[in-house]
């Protein structure tokens, strides 16, 4: 299971931008943390000047806006990911964390994974930048953003096996505290809970979604502030920030019912109004029942998936789709989506050994005259022992070109060059990549609803029917 927390990161008073972004970038990247430095990734960005590539885009982003807020600024955001200890690998761990920033982000922000091995739990620290890649607006961080982020790492950890928390406490306590350890819950830990457990549910309005909370045994009391009193409660619990929290405010509760989906109000004319989406994955709701799931939700699941069949039907008939059409063309898109992420990842590489070819060359350069000293010493054990970090770091520089059978050595300006070619391809296939991805990911959950509303087995794409068409 993985925890989160969504923290935004000021200039503060005394501090430059730069310094800002440094101070936090190094503390992520320490290499004592990061298994030195293995555990680092980049989106968008190098995480070796992310800090200023940074800077970059926010001084075009005023000079393209004219926005300054000054020391209120938002720099940048961090986001603390922590796992149950023993449940991930660090790898694992580094590619839930870019999994999670890119869908948080929906690729629109630079960032940087850094996974922490040094504790008991394996966590990431991620920080992405508050500007936007195109340099025209910023991350917008909405009411309830923190509870977002967490549905979203949910749903990965979902996705990778793993499993999430149950009743999960409000995102600014403890690990310790999310994993219920020491401690009874509070009457506004408890609160917190129903809130989030009737919301699961998908209230049609919030006279509904307060309905549900009277069916929960609360007490009801609409004042100035929405207040709640728990069976056995002596006082009211009032529904303020300093108090439960920003996401539990009764302005932050209508928010998350408009942005879950919930069903919108009849018009005059008595007609509910179509919602246009993407279909999502048809729910299995004989297994949340043997999850624990009550008969609240296998109403809302059973209404849900009513919508989803309906959604998934008109998105076939619109393009004229039979089974078989729909079976080939999934499979030629998952093709096209493996062989953009095998050129990613061969991009990634020839990167990663470009840099470091630069990296053993300046090195090479810089520790040159002491090598040469070293050696007209005849190898003295005495000039070796004053100057061993030059020394190792020459010999460790030539072993590299060696094991490249280098007899030549490339210029740093040539390097660069072909890393700068390098990263224009790479950001140009990523474009490639996440339409080929968001358009397989469509086409998955489309052939996953139709299986299972025709009860295809699992595992087998073709049935040779007769029936040309759904």
């Amino acid at each position: 299971m993985a925890t989160t927390r969504l923290i935004p990161l000021h200039i503060g008073k005394g501090q430059t931008v730069k310094g800002a972004i440094t101070r936090t970038i190094d503390y992520i990247e320490d290499p004592e943390k990061t298994d030195g430095g293995r555990l680092v990734t980049g989106f968008e960005c190098d995480p070796r000047t992310a800090d200023a590539e940074f800077l970059l885009s926010k001084r075009q982003y005023l000079m393209q806006t004219g926005r300054d807020q000054g020391d209120q600024d938002v720099i940048a955001y961090h986001i603390r990911q922590s796992f149950l200890p023993g449940e991930v690998t660090p790898e694992q761990a580094n590619e839930i964390g870019q999994a999670l920033a890119l869908r948080f982000t929906k690729g629109k922000h630079a960032f940087i994974v850094a996974t922490h091995i040094d504790k008991a739990h394996i966590h990431n620290h991620i920080i992405f930048n508050s500007t936007a890649l195109d340099c025209k607006r910023k991350f917008r961080n909405f009411l309830g953003s923190a509870f977002a982020l967490r549905r979203v790492s949910d749903r990965i950890c979902l996705e990778h096996g793993l499993s999430i928390v149950k009743n999960p406490k409000p995102s600014r306590s403890s690990y310790a505290d999310w994993l219920g350890e020491g401690r009874p819950l509070s009457f506004q830990e408890k609160l917190r809970h129903a809130i989030d457990e009737v919301l699961e549910k998908q209230p049609d309005d919030f006279e509904t979604f307060l309905a549900e909370m009277k069916a929960h045994g609360y007490e009801v009391r609409r004042r100035k502030l929405l207040s709640f009193r728990a069976p056995g409660q002596e006082k009211f619990t009032r529904c303020r920030a300093t108090t439960l929290g920003a996401e539990y405010t009764e302005a932050a509760i209508r928010a998350r019912l408009t942005s879950r989906g919930s069903v919108p109000p009849r018009r005059a004319g008595g007609a509910l109004p179509i919602q246009e989406s993407n279909p999502k994955l048809y729910i299995d709701i004989q297994a949340k029942l043997q999850a624990g799931k009550g008969p609240g939700y296998e109403r809302w699941a059973k209404i849900f998936n009513l919508r989803q069949a309906a959604q998934t039907l008109r998105y076939l008939q619109e393009r004229n789709m039979s089974y078989d059409d729909l079976t080939a063309q999934t499979e030629a898109v998952k093709a096209k989506f493996n062989t953009i992420s095998d050129r990613m990842k061969k991009l990634e590489a020839e990167l990663k050994d470009n840099a470091t070819m630069q990296k053993h060359i300046v090195t090479y350069a810089k520790t040159r005259a002491t090598y040469i000293a070293y050696r007209k010493a005849g190898y003295s054990k005495q000039f070796r022992a004053t100057n061993e970090t030059n020394i190792l770091l020459h010999q460790a520089a030539k072993k590299h070109f060696d094991a490249l059978g280098l007899t030549k050595l490339p210029t740093v300006k040539s390097l660069r060059a072909t890393y700068a070619e390098r990263l224009e391809e790479k950001k140009n296939a990523y474009r490639e990549y996440r339409q080929a991805r968001d358009e397989m990911r469509e086409l998955l959950i489309i052939q996953e609803n139709v299986d299972r509303l025709l009860n295809v087995p699992q595992h087998k794409s073709q049935r040779g029917r007769d029936e040309s068409s759904l």
